[in-house]
């Protein structure tokens, strides 16, 4: 149950990131263009994304993994099927997590650094 939760959850939030994108949320090129950013951020500590990052680069190795194509050899279409959702969720998960950096980005930013002084 819990896994069917989350691929709901990434195909959820692909359907949003795209629809944030076209309603005025942030572009698919300023997503992408946060990724540098948002995996040098997580590189540093100062970002907490790494368990999704990590997740993600799972993902992406899984769909340009080479023992992956046994599968379509024997099963055609339900081998193609596994890559698609994966594709879809990683696409999904791309999104949110690109527009959750630049809204922590953004709030960074208004955050004046220095110490708190009780």
């Amino acid at each position: 149950m819990s896994k069917m939760l989350k691929r709901s959850a990434a195909f959820t939030a692909l359907f949003r990131a795209l629809a944030a994108g076209a309603r005025g949320g942030p572009s698919l090129g300023a997503r992408l263009a946060a990724l540098p950013r948002m995996i040098r951020a997580t590189a540093r500590g100062e970002y907490d994304g790494g368990l999704r990052l990590a997740m993600m680069t799972a993902a992406t190795a899984y769909v340009l993994s080479p023992v992956d194509v046994v599968p379509e050899l024997f099963l055609t279409i339900f081998g193609l099927v596994d890559d698609a959702v994966m594709v879809t969720w990683l696409a999904g998960s791309v999104l949110a997590e690109t527009e959750r950096f630049l809204e922590w980005e953004a709030g960074r930013s208004s955050v004046i650094p220095g110490q708190m002084i009780p």
